[in-house]
């Protein structure tokens, strides 16, 4: 669905880990021909360049100068997805002069004209966002989900300890003290729980399409 060149739309998706966030957000991406914005990507490009370059999380000087460069190209990186990158990108998350960082080059890409943010803070971090939708999901659900993601690429992996590290990890994001995971004020919540991706769909296009009558009327829609 095209939109009037008139329409402006930021759309925020967060949520804990395999809550359905990433799946909305391309696919809101496709259906509205939104710039979408992985913020997890951004913290793993980090975190995979500290690594590389044998460099610690407060040079400072390397950070800014990493997150100067970071160009949409180079988050496609399948390299950034490794189990040494996601555990240590868990680590500097934490970092406040990382997320300050990071939160200027999502400030400058939300300034496009229509914008999807991903990630675990986007509600927080833009509160006034047209669309802000929280998921969830039981953590069985999440461990299932992302357990059939990792088998792919690691057999010796078990359920139990994936549903162990997903626990963990959204535990530590709801503690940290920049930028808590949390539901952002006046989000939607979205529980996945029991929904297919067809239901899902069908639910964040409504609550999409809600916003956008609300605001420009029935003809927000491109002839």
């Amino acid at each position: 669905m095209k939109l009037k060149n008139n329409i402006k739309l930021l759309v925020t998706c967060d949520s804990g880990a395999a809550a359905g966030k990433t799946t909305a957000s391309k696919y809101l991406s496709k259906r509205y021909e939104l710039n979408l914005l992985t913020s997890g990507l951004l913290y793993r490009y980090v975190a995979y360049k500290l690594i590389n370059s044998n460099k610690k999380p407060d040079d400072i000087f390397f950070l800014r100068k990493i997150t100067k460069n970071i160009k949409t190209k180079t988050l496609k990186n399948n390299k950034l997805y490794s189990s040494e990158i996601t555990k240590f990108t868990s680590e500097i998350a934490k970092i406040k002069k990382i997320r300050q960082l990071l939160k200027s080059y999502q400030k400058q890409f939300a300034n496009k004209r229509l914008v999807v943010l991903e990630g675990r803070d986007m509600g927080i971090l833009f509160p006034n966002a047209d669309v802000k939708i929280f998921f969830k999901c039981s953590l069985k659900v999440a461990a299932k989900r992302r357990f059939k993601e990792f088998k792919k690429t690691n057999n010796k992996l078990t359920l139990k300890e994936v549903e162990k590290a997903i626990k963990l990890r959204n535990l530590n994001d709801t503690k940290r003290k920049n930028s808590p995971l949390r539901i952002p004020k006046g989000a939607v919540v979205v529980d996945t729980s029991k929904l297919s991706k067809k239901e899902m769909f069908r639910k964040v296009s409504k609550i999409v399409e809600e916003k956008l009558y609300l605001k420009y009327g029935r003809n927000y829609k491109a002839r």
